[in-house]
């Protein structure tokens, strides 16, 4: 899975002109499910993100997490993440997973974000959505779950 995660001072979703979802300070997390993931990587990524340390406190050092600073998470889910752009002029999805596996896992990651006590909002899955945020600082973060999984396999 990969997500983009900007820390916000807000962020919300519009779909089809009505307003979806709307967040104060936190992050938003634009999230892609690749073919192969599992379970074990939506948990994964969902706990990393939820536990990072990158909001300002008092001496102005990204030392705080979300919790610290009552924020929150607005997911969305973004296939196109998963594009593949070194050939062509034209993005592959390939290696994107099938529609009902990455709901399955975008589900999954929301689930377990909410279960390690973050507020949570999300898009609307296969939808084409407005996204609008304020990028704080700005931060933005890329995170894989694939090259985690990658160093945790041993040498063959």
């Amino acid at each position: 899975m990969i997500a983009v995660v900007q820390r916000v001072t807000r962020g919300s979703v519009r779909a089809e002109g009505a307003a979806v979802a709307e967040i104060g300070a936190g992050f938003v997390v634009l999230l892609g499910v690749a073919d192969g993931d599992s379970e074990v990587d939506a948990e994964w990524l969902a706990e990393k993100i939820v536990s990072l340390r990158v909001f300002r406190d008092d001496a102005g050092k990204m030392n705080l997490g979300l919790d610290e600073v009552g924020g929150e998470l607005l997911v969305v889910s973004q296939f196109t993440l998963l594009g593949d752009c070194r050939k062509g002029r034209r993005p592959s999805f390939v290696g994107a997973a099938q529609p009902e596996r990455a709901q399955q896992l975008y589900e999954r990651f929301i689930q377990r974000a909410r279960e390690i006590g973050a507020r949570v909002a999300t898009g609307i899955f296969q939808a084409t959505m407005e996204v609008e945020l304020v990028n704080d600082g700005p931060v933005t973060l890329l995170l894989d779950s694939r090259s985690v999984r990658s160093r945790e396999t041993p040498n063959s």
